[in-house]
């Protein structure tokens, strides 16, 4: 297929799904994706260790995929990366936004003010200008599709403190999708969202990726223009679900 993919958020194994699946379809497709928190900050060692779980790193590579920068909690980057998508692939059609929340298990009094605001920018504040930018672009053009993917860790990970951060990203990601869907109906370009199960991504289900992968350009492919066109917009989809839902 002809299409311009462009793929974005943190590096996680749900975003190397995606990306595996883009380059069995794609002769080319853009991506940029974030690195975990902790894994791009030069501090004290001392500091380093506690505030968030660790996980290991993730590779993402396919064929056709080409590398892009992005520094999410500037607006000057959001368009930066737009405009270089569109260079590089004529156009982009479709927009996957990938959020897999990190997960901080301290207490309130332990949290550690630096990786606070990182995580603020890379899982919050980032996808309001890339959206932005993205949403112009796909109006003028009058035809897009913007597809925001959650992976959902409840009860993810490791230790016995509650997480501070995980839900609350997700919360506020989910929220974030919701009002795009809803206002969608008015625009000229779709808007979808979807759900990934805890335990559908990672290696302890390395036999799924594909298939979640395959999953989120069904939901593309299947509400695009033709007989029963955008029938997939503005709807929440789950996967493992056959059918879209209202909420999680």
């Amino acid at each position: 297929m002809d299409r311009g993919i462009l793929i974005a958020g943190n590096a996680s194994t749900l975003s190397a799904a995606i990306a595996a699946e883009a380059g069995k379809r794609e002769e080319r497709f853009c991506a940029a994706f974030i690195p975990y928190p902790l894994e791009r900050r030069k501090a004290d060692p001392k500091e380093l260790p506690a505030p968030m779980e660790r996980r290991q790193p993730v590779t993402i590579a396919a064929p056709g995929l080409i590398s892009l920068a992005w520094n999410p909690g500037s607006p000057i980057s959001a368009r930066t990366l737009t405009l270089a998508a569109e260079n590089h692939l004529g156009r982009v059609n479709a927009a996957i936004l990938v959020c897999m929340p990190p997960a901080v298990r301290k207490s309130a009094a332990d949290l550690y003010p630096p990786n606070i605001e990182i995580i603020v920018n890379d899982y919050i504040k980032g996808w309001f200008f890339l959206v932005k930018e993205l949403a112009s672009v796909f109006k003028a053009r009058k035809e897009g599709a913007l597809v925001l993917v959650l992976a959902d860790t409840a009860g993810g990970g490791e230790g016995d403190a509650p997480d501070l951060i995980g839900p609350s990203v997700s919360a506020s990601f989910q929220a974030f999708a919701q009002g795009l869907m809803a206002s969608s109906p008015g625009e000229p370009y779709d808007v979808y969202g979807i759900i990934v199960p805890a335990g559908s991504y990672g290696s302890s289900a390395a036999g799924d990726d594909t298939n979640v992968g395959a999953f989120v350009f069904k939901v593309i492919e299947e509400g695009g223009s033709g007989p029963g066109g955008r029938r997939n917009a503005g709807k929440w989809h789950k996967f493992g679900s056959r059918r879209p839902f209202l909420g999680r």
